[in-house]
């Protein structure tokens, strides 16, 4: 759609723009997150979140570099430059996931309320990922004669990126929301990944090239669905063990 800006005779890839931009904001909104959800150790979760995204793009780095090393061998240079090509996400992602976890364990925060304040950074990455799909990257949705249908090679098809960055805009506001008085810790974080992950769920079957398991099933659909009842399960318990310490509790004052 739009894989580079001409800006005089620069030209700039959209792509690691987009991811530039979303990281800020994600790691801003963090750090106001963290400051309404969890204010006694705000600052605490603004450098878990940032430890997490440092680690992860330079494993994401290494990592692919490491699988393509004939590659780099003669060429030390290109290990660090060019910045905008060359990550293997998949690793980036559990390697930032497992900085942020031992940091978080070194300071002794609350898993809990540290994922509610997570969350909203959570979701500008996914948000930020998706944009940057739209603008420079492979995805396309299927087919459709629908009013809001895009022209791509010329033919219309569902905007399945626009579809995925509504869904990250309801998540937010669902977290502003439950923010405001949630019944347990945690709470935030769940319902907020509830609704983006059943909302992945449904617009994943509008995506024409989704990755697939052998089985011809869509990936993202599998991860979201397995998110999304892990959440609502965990979601069910802590709503029944507090009706629960409720009714204890009215029937001893009784």
């Amino acid at each position: 759609m739009l894989p580079a800006l001409n800006i005089g005779g620069l030209v700039l890839p959209t792509a690691p723009l987009t991811f530039i931009l979303g990281a800020w904001l994600a790691l801003s909104l963090v750090e106001r997150a963290a400051a309404r959800v969890y204010s006694t150790h705000a600052e605490r979760v603004y450098h878990l979140a940032t430890i997490g995204l440092v680690a992860g793009i330079i494993g994401a780095r290494l990592v692919f570099v490491s699988s393509h090393w004939s590659a780099y061998q003669e060429n030390w240079l290109g290990i660090i430059w060019p910045i905008n090509t060359g990550f293997h996400v998949w690793s980036g992602l559990a390697i930032g996931v497992a900085a942020a976890f031992f940091y978080g364990r070194f300071q002794q925060l609350d898993p809990a309320i540290t994922l509610d304040a997570l969350a909203p950074g959570l979701i500008i990455g996914l948000m930020a990922i998706s944009l940057a799909d739209f603008l420079a990257g492979p995805g396309f949705g299927t087919l459709s004669n629908l009013p809001w249908a895009i022209s791509i090679f010329g033919l219309r098809r569902h905007p399945v990126q626009i579809y995925e960055l509504l869904i990250g805009l309801a998540a937010l506001a669902l977290w502003w929301r439950s923010s405001q008085q949630p019944s347990f810790t945690g709470q935030i974080f769940l319902t907020t990944i509830s609704l983006y992950s059943g909302g992945r769920l449904l617009v994943d079957a509008f995506r024409d090239n989704a990755p697939l398991t052998a089985g011809g099933y869509h990936i993202i659909q599998i991860i979201s669905l397995t998110v999304l009842l892990t959440s609502l399960f965990l979601i069910s318990q802590n709503v029944t063990a507090g009706h629960e310490t409720r009714s204890r509790s009215g029937s001893t004052e009784h």
